[in-house]
């Protein structure tokens, strides 16, 4: 019976610390959108998909960016693994919108992401890196 009881125990311990609930809420716009783009950078794609708003676009979205990373070589995860994220502006649209310009410095490109604010806390709307609507 006790062998039951640390096995069930166990399990239970396993349940509730595997999920997303192993990320920090984010409690402003520049904490998630850090949070999700370090994710990216990182190829930690559970963690950015966390500070993200779920939805159907958003998850495609995403998901087209992780098969792009898991076709770069080694040395190239290697090196955006390693790079800064440099935030060129964070424009707060109003106060529960902002917009965040930054590259990174291995490949230095340009990229924005919004950020939202919801009941859950603050998310990026990914869809608008690729489509640029409010």
């Amino acid at each position: 019976m006790k062998a039951v009881y640390l096995l069930i125990l166990a399990l239970a311990f396993f349940a509730c610390s595997g999920g997303n609930n192993d990320y920090p809420r984010a409690d402003n716009a520049f904490d998630a959108g850090r949070e999700f783009i370090d994710g990216c950078l990182k190829g930690d794609f559970k963690r950015a998909s966390f500070y993200m708003l779920d939805d159907g676009e958003n998850n495609k979205d995403l998901q087209q960016i992780k098969a792009i990373y898991q076709q770069k070589t080694q040395e190239q995860k290697q090196n955006y693994y390693g790079a800064s994220i440099i935030v060129n502006e964070d424009a707060a649209v109003s106060d529960s919108v902002h917009v965040i310009n930054y590259m990174n410095s291995f490949d230095k490109i340009a990229r924005k992401v919004k950020v939202v604010l919801q009941s859950g806390g603050w998310k990026v709307d990914f869809k608008y890196t690729f489509n640029g609507n409010l």
